[in-house]
């Protein structure tokens, strides 16, 4: 169990105070994602998604990492083999954590995104609709998020690091947006043994080897302990 690959989502944050796509009256919830999430809804109310974002990256601000994001960072540090988070939050809370080896496949509310030359920079603050990059000078800036309908960052190295995995852990996901909740069944075929450790079972929870349920700041930390014994 060398290479340890995991795939985090929302639930890994929700203890830290950042709701999901199902939590009641959440930001989620007084929104469509048709609107807020998708490139259509930024060219129809660049306000409105610019706003969102906002409100999001200022919510993230005040977050702080929890137990389960303390814990992958102990077996990153003291696991013999190669841990990577694989992760579908936008949040920073892994780094924020101590994690360094984190992919962010959907972007990061800290980063803004030209739509015109794909140069990146900071966004400490607030956003306003099509700032200008500072690099072409564009009033092309948006949030660099992912949204639903474009490809997600980084799948050819995430596809050769599940290539490369003996394990492969899901945590805190739903299991039901692609390409992510693809990512078992890849790993499955490559021979990485599967586990899912979640609050309730996800779309693909059949697809695991192992799936051990309750909340992440219980369930990850006793995995941790359980892997770091070995």
């Amino acid at each position: 169990m060398s290479n340890i690959v995991i795939l985090t989502g929302a639930g890994i944050s929700a203890e830290s105070g950042l709701g999901t796509f199902r939590d009641e009256g959440g930001l989620w919830a007084q929104h469509r994602i048709e609107d807020v999430a998708t490139p259509e809804g930024y060219a129809r109310n660049p306000q409105l998604v610019t706003d969102f974002y906002n409100a999001r990256r200022a919510q993230a601000a005040t977050a702080t990492p929890n137990a389960a994001h303390r814990a992958l960072v102990k077996l990153e540090t003291a696991h013999v083999g190669a841990v990577t988070i694989v992760t579908q939050n936008v949040d920073g809370l892994h780094e924020q954590a101590g994690s360094q080896s984190v992919i962010h496949m959907h972007g990061e509310l800290a980063g803004a995104l030209c739509a015109r030359c794909d140069h990146r920079w900071p966004a400490t603050g607030d956003m306003v609709p099509d700032d200008i990059c500072p690099k072409c000078k564009a009033s092309a800036g948006r949030p660099d998020i992912v949204w639903f309908g474009e490809m997600p960052y980084h799948m050819e190295r995430i596809e050769q690091l599940l290539s490369q995995a003996d394990l492969f852990v899901s945590i805190g996901t739903s299991g039901n947006v692609y390409p992510a909740a693809g990512f078992v069944q890849a790993a499955r075929a490559y021979g990485a043994a599967t586990l899912e450790l979640n609050l309730e079972p996800s779309e693909g929870a059949s697809l695991f080897d192992d799936t051990r349920l309750g909340p992440a700041t219980q369930i990850v930390p006793n995995w941790v302990s359980e892997v770091l014994a070995q």
